[in-house]
């Protein structure tokens, strides 16, 4: 008899675990069972699983490379979907989000407000010339990324000349690269009107965050008198990026410049960093809200099982 598991998740693990304790606490609260697909159990877990000895309800995917076809968590992602496991998210749904150069097409389309972007494709690459008319459009320095890199990796906030994008491309190969205006945030007491936003099964977490250093401030929410109006703005947005990418669980990148403008920067992000800021002071997410992301995931996982 197969061995079943209400949730399970894919993780690499940080440098603390409180995310992880987080999960299997709610788990624990709620009466599922869960199980942790930590790199060492990895492969156990997947030949087990397609042999049919243990299945899963719901796979929470917080570790794969969407990048890279030969990375063993993401053949297990694509495994468990093609056996109908109910997922977070969906490893298609996913990658029509992460592909920035695709899915920004759908954000213009749809009146989203993005940055002025440019897309070129990695076959032009060796010729593309930085023309008097892409500066008009994009401004004197740009931001050049490319379209499925994560974790800067790849790139440059100050682009000025071709050798830029070559220079991201030799960081990240890809498929398209976006270069964009930059937007710059308004200060208010020295804070960037910057912010990221967790949307967690319709729940949104709105935080401060600091782009220039990566240190996040506090959890905002429309009882906050300095920030109501931005909260509003925000969550809007928000829930119509969820409406357009399907993802339940993502996070995303806001900015609201000196004329009061908002912009979507990052757009999609999934397999969230929930590293707590109390073990990284530097870039780690404020711990309460590292608590109600993971509360949110396993309850989330609950209603996904009883709908099934």
């Amino acid at each position: 008899m197969a061995r079943v598991f209400d949730l399970a998740m894919t993780h690499g693990l940080d440098s603390d675990d409180f995310f992880i304790h987080r999960i299997q606490e709610r788990c624990a609260q709620l009466g599922m069972n869960f199980f942790l697909i930590e790199p060492i159990w990895l492969e156990p877990f997947r030949f087990q699983f397609e042999q049919g000895n243990l299945s899963v309800r719901v796979l929470l995917n917080m570790h794969s490379e969407h990048h890279n076809p030969s990375d063993p968590f993401l053949r297990l992602i694509h495994s468990a979907a093609e056996k109908g496991v109910m997922m977070i998210d969906d490893p298609r749904v996913a990658l029509d989000a992460f592909d920035k150069a695709r899915f920004h097409a759908r954000l213009v389309r749809e009146g989203m407000p993005v940055p002025t972007t440019v897309i070129v494709g990695h076959e032009e690459l060796s010729g593309y010339e930085f023309t008097p008319g892409l500066f008009a459009a994009l401004g004197s320095t740009f931001v050049i990324k490319p379209a499925k890199g994560y974790g800067r990796r790849g790139v440059v906030l100050n682009a000025s000349a071709p050798e830029d994008l070559r220079r991201s491309a030799a960081a990240w190969p890809d498929s398209h690269y976006l270069l964009q205006e930059r937007i710059r945030p308004r200060l208010v007491n020295d804070q960037p009107m910057y912010f990221r936003a967790f949307h967690v099964f319709g729940k949104i977490h709105v935080c401060l965050w600091n782009c220039f250093t990566d240190a996040y401030s506090r959890e905002i929410d429309s009882t906050d008198a300095e920030f109501k109006d931005c909260h509003g703005r925000i969550t809007e947005l928000v829930n119509k990026l969820a409406s357009l990418c399907g993802m339940k669980f993502f996070s995303t990148e806001i900015a609201i410049d000196g004329e009061n403008k908002i912009f979507l920067i990052d757009y999609v992000n999934d397999q969230c960093h929930m590293l707590t800021k109390s073990s990284s002071p530097g870039n780690g997410v404020p711990d309460d809200l590292v608590r109600a992301v993971a509360f949110g995931l396993v309850e989330g996982a609950r209603s996904l099982i009883r709908q099934s």
